[in-house]
């Protein structure tokens, strides 16, 4: 996707900034290369570049001389160094007429997405008496807003997702009403190859977690380090993928299940705290939206939160309420989190994220994820949200 500069410059001068200064050093800033789109290059890229985007007039590229062309497609003027005298030389004109600019940089990284430019760098752009603020929602704007068509793939993925995870669970009932032999691996193979038969890709295999493992919100079973599924045990499993095509956005769902009948009022009742948080912070998001009110990451964690504080489960809630989702499964939106980080992005029209509230026992552990999108006056949930545990005796 071409860059827009004048709507980069529309976006600056809403948000009183001079500038957006991208800058990269040998790809330490991904978000950089991907707004000015050098992550579709096959260019070498081992010196530092700067391209400053002001909110009025031309943009000012400042490439190393044997990199000259790594910019050559971005409109603009053009400043080339060699020597770090000539840099420091450049770097003043780079800058001219900037007092306050954005960059990848988050005060006290607060927010380590998108804390991307080095110490060091931002020393030298303060010691020129430019201010230099977090470019957290101008990432949001260019690179977390989802076009329509990536909308319809978030979609798509999202029902073979849904059929993979019923397939899942069928697999793991019909295996334990003929042999006890069943295993989170064998599970979570047969998903691996079933996202093959729905066209999805993704960046890991599934979790499949039983029982005890399901306490471990990060627990990813292997060939050598499995637990078998025995009956009347806690089923979790969280599947992520999107469709084989450019420009197709992620979607990630949690599903748990109970190998038995009835399902104990241990579990049910657990479920049903993480289920409500879910829905306050689901409740949250459309009621802000709707009315036009401004909504941050951190509050919609906080709603979240709170229900299962209030339930007694606070510390077995050890990880943000959602994160942001793109075409990498964590994407570079905000994060719904008061927890982790304080995320105080602005939750942007057509932006999509996770929201998971998790409990996690030593015994067992539950989570419900779905993914929502805000759309522009309405947010929605994008799929089903799991009312009860399923039952898979």
């Amino acid at each position: 996707m071409a860059i827009d500069i004048m709507e980069i410059q529309a976006a600056l001068r809403e948000d009183d900034l001079d500038a957006w200064l991208l800058y990269d050093f040998h790809g330490s800033n991904p978000i950089a290369r991907g707004v000015v789109g050098l992550n579709e290059t096959l260019k070498l890229t081992t010196r530092r570049w700067y391209y400053l985007i002001p909110a009025s007039g031309k943009p000012r590229a400042l490439v190393h001389s044997i990199e000259r062309e790594n910019l050559a497609h971005l409109p603009g003027t053009r400043l080339e160094y060699s020597s770090h005298r000539q840099l420091e030389a450049s770097f003043v004109a780079l800058l001219a007429g900037c007092r306050r600019i954005a960059m990848e940089y988050s005060p006290n990284c607060l927010i380590p997405y998108i804390s991307r430019v080095d110490a060091g760098t931002v020393n030298a752009i303060c010691g020129l008496g430019v201010d230099v603020v977090s470019s957290g929602d101008l990432v949001q704007r260019f690179e977390a807003v989802w076009s329509e068509q990536a909308l319809d793939t978030h979609r798509e993925a999202s029902e073979r997702l849904y059929r993979i995870k019923d397939r899942a669970f069928a697999l793991v009932s019909e295996r334990l009403s003929t042999t006890t032999n069943v295993s989170e691996f064998e599970i979570q193979q047969a998903m691996v190859a079933w996202f093959k038969d729905e066209g999805l890709v993704t960046d890991s295999p599934p979790v499949v977690a039983a029982q005890q493992s399901s306490g471990n919100p990060h627990y990813l079973p292997t060939e050598t380090d499995s637990r078998p599924i025995h009956l009347n045990e806690i089923v979790l499993i969280d599947l992520w993928g999107k469709l084989d095509i450019t420009g197709a956005v992620f979607a990630d769902i949690t599903w748990v299940g109970y190998t038995g009948s009835p399902v104990p009022s241990e579990y049910s009742g657990v479920f049903q705290v993480a289920c409500e948080a879910r829905d306050a912070a689901i409740e949250l998001v459309a009621e802000a939206t709707q009315t036009g009110r401004e909504l941050r990451g951190w509050q919609v964690d906080r709603a979240a939160r709170s229900i299962i504080d209030t339930a007694g489960y606070g510390p077995q809630f050890m990880h943000r309420t959602g994160h942001s989702l793109g075409e990498a499964v964590h994407g570079n939106g905000v994060h719904m989190d008061d927890y982790e980080t304080h995320d105080d992005r602005r939750l942007l029209p057509g932006t999509g994220f996770t929201i998971e509230p998790g409990i996690y026992l030593d015994k067992f552990g539950v989570r419900t994820e779905v993914n929502m999108y805000v759309g522009n006056g309405k947010a929605s949930v994008t799929g089903p949200a799991q009312e009860d545990l399923v039952s898979l005796a």
